[in-house]
């Protein structure tokens, strides 16, 4: 990656040719678009033809399937099967209190409609996986990608160029946000994919999930928007888009800036899609064996027998304060990953480690199984999971 320069930078063809004529309502909505001269009659045709597909109606999804329906859209198609809780409300803006316990395809297509009840919503209440991808995109002109784990990203990647389809990206973190656009068929020869940013994953564990590491609440707004922009300009043909860019987002020094990406010369030519797990280095959760793992009750009557263990939070010390399971010990898992604190855990005793869903927790456990610690567990879930079945007054986050 290197500084962008103005030379790098070109606008390319309207994705999506112009659809009907607008109507005297449709005149009326979008006058703002209408009197720009770089927009104007037909392009406001071309998005009103134009058929954009978004992965997932959360942080990032929540913003740009608003602006895009607001922008007039025609068919918006939304790849979610997850339930709206309590703790997307925070910053997933397109679902509310109401909403909670909802699917989020129907509170997102709701939201949707009753911005712009002209806009053909379609609703793919399934798990992308490598069966269905291809063909799926292969219905839509736009792909947008707000996924927050590097298995799906590198499925929305392979399956994109596959189809032939460009690609918003975006990703956010804590205070810090990143986009991008792929297009592997891109005119004269730009063709980039994801795997030109990162081609291989990072290890498993090494970028936290949102619901891991924590995100500010604003920040999916910003770089949603970005991402509805860059859909809107690809569709119409206008500006310069972010494709061999990636604009990266520091929400706490407010601050902007773009680096050029670069086609690696040694990538191998996507021609499948492959096991995106087993790519990025992701096992089985140790909870899967009973050897490995214990489930909240368990725990319970462990500790309710007086067994001697060691109980081992491996969160953070911000999490700590939020919830904690009593005579519990904290010990971030960094620490551990790192070997600074092997000696000081008990070799003896019996250790149950816990995080806030297994993930963090089964990390830490294999790093204490490769170091001898033969007696070693963690909670299958949790302290979730110890909140949802042990012990419902504690808070969950």
């Amino acid at each position: 990656m290197t500084a962008t320069t103005p030379s790098t930078r070109r606008s390319l063809p309207p994705l999506v040719e112009p659809g009907p004529e607008l109507g005297r309502e449709e005149v009326a909505r979008y006058s703002r678009h209408l009197i720009i001269p770089n927009v104007g009659v037909t392009g406001q045709r071309r998005l009103k033809n134009a058929r954009v597909l978004c992965i997932g109606a959360g942080g990032l999804g929540s913003p740009a399937l608003l602006y895009l329906a607001a922008a007039g859209v025609g068919t918006i198609g939304i790849v979610e099967f997850d339930d709206v809780e309590t703790s997307n409300l925070q910053r997933q803006v397109i679902h509310g209190r109401s909403d909670v316990g909802r699917p989020k395809a129907d509170s997102a297509r709701d939201s949707i409609l009753a911005i712009n009840d002209g806009v053909t919503v379609r609703l793919h209440e399934t798990r992308l996986e490598s069966s269905n991808a291809v063909q799926l995109f292969e219905e839509y002109d736009l792909i947008l990608d707000g996924t927050d784990n590097f298995a799906t990203r590198y499925l929305v990647n392979d399956a994109a160029v596959l189809a032939g389809k460009p690609y918003v990206w975006g990703s956010i973190f804590r205070f810090e946000g990143q986009v991008s656009v792929f297009w592997e068929d891109a005119p004269d020869g730009r063709g980039l994919n994801y795997r030109d940013l990162y081609p291989e994953a990072p290890p498993p564990g090494m970028v936290p999930s949102c619901a891991e590491g924590g995100v500010l609440g604003v920040l999916p707004g910003t770089i949603g928007t970005v991402m509805a922009t860059e859909a809107i300009k690809l569709i119409t043909g206008i500006g310069e888009p972010l494709l061999g860019r990636l604009m990266i987002y520091d929400a706490l020094a407010m601050s902007f800036r773009t680096v050029t990406l670069r086609r690696d010369p040694g990538r191998v030519p996507v021609t499948e899609l492959v096991d995106y797990e087993a790519f990025c280095g992701i096992v089985p959760d140790a909870a899967a064996s009973a050897r490995s793992a214990v489930t909240p009750s368990e725990l319970r009557r462990m500790l309710d027998e007086g067994r001697d263990l060691a109980l081992i939070d491996v969160r953070e010390p911000v999490e700590w304060e939020i919830v904690r399971i009593d005579g519990a010990r904290l010990v971030p898992k960094d620490r551990i990953l790192s070997g600074e604190v092997l000696a000081d855990l008990p070799q003896n005793t019996p250790i149950v480690l816990y995080c806030k869903t297994g993930i963090r927790s089964a990390e830490a456990l294999e790093v204490l199984v490769r170091a001898g610690f033969s007696d070693a567990t963690h909670l299958h879930g949790g302290v979730i999971a110890w909140a949802q079945q042990v012990d419902p007054s504690l808070p969950v986050y």
